[in-house]
């Protein structure tokens, strides 16, 4: 049993350090060397906002597989199976809980009124670049990532 609970903390560290940065300031390896949009405007509002962790299905897996193998050691035929689907369950649901919890950050939502079309937009990223109301700033946008920077 404290091997499997060793096991299941040591997944839980090596998956979730495969997350991503949702930080204006990191750019992945397949952003760079492309051409960004430049949008200049102006920060109207930031708000502190939480962004939820997410779920690794593969992680999520394992906690079902290590709840129902604990879950089975209960009791004995059908006492076994139902622990082993309880635990499974339980396992499962869990490990989601834990993933957002864990995951979770403090980021900014930004929202800003660009030049020349008076066009508003909001973006959602980390809360690392201090950004206030008033600030001019630089959005840019390519490849799916937008981002708010100071300029």
């Amino acid at each position: 049993m404290t091997r499997l609970v060793m096991l299941g903390s040591l997944s839980l560290g090596l998956l979730s350090g495969c997350a991503t940065s949702d930080s204006a300031a990191v750019y992945s390896k397949g952003q760079m060397r492309q051409a960004q949009t430049v949008q200049l405007g102006t920060v109207v509002s930031v708000n502190n906002v939480k962004m939820e962790g997410q779920n690794n299905e593969l992680l999520t897996l394992g906690g079902a597989a290590l709840g129902g193998l604990a879950g089975s050691n209960v009791g004995g035929g059908k006492g076994a199976i139902a622990g082993g689907i309880i635990g499974a369950l339980a396992g499962g649901f869990g490990t989601q809980a834990a993933q957002r919890s864990m995951g979770s950050k403090n980021a900014l939502e930004v929202t800003v009124k660009l030049d020349g079309s008076g066009r508003m937009v909001s973006i959602v990223q980390d809360a690392d670049i201090p950004l206030s109301a008033g600030q001019r700033v630089r959005l840019l946008s390519g490849g799916g990532d937008d981002r708010v920077v100071p300029y």
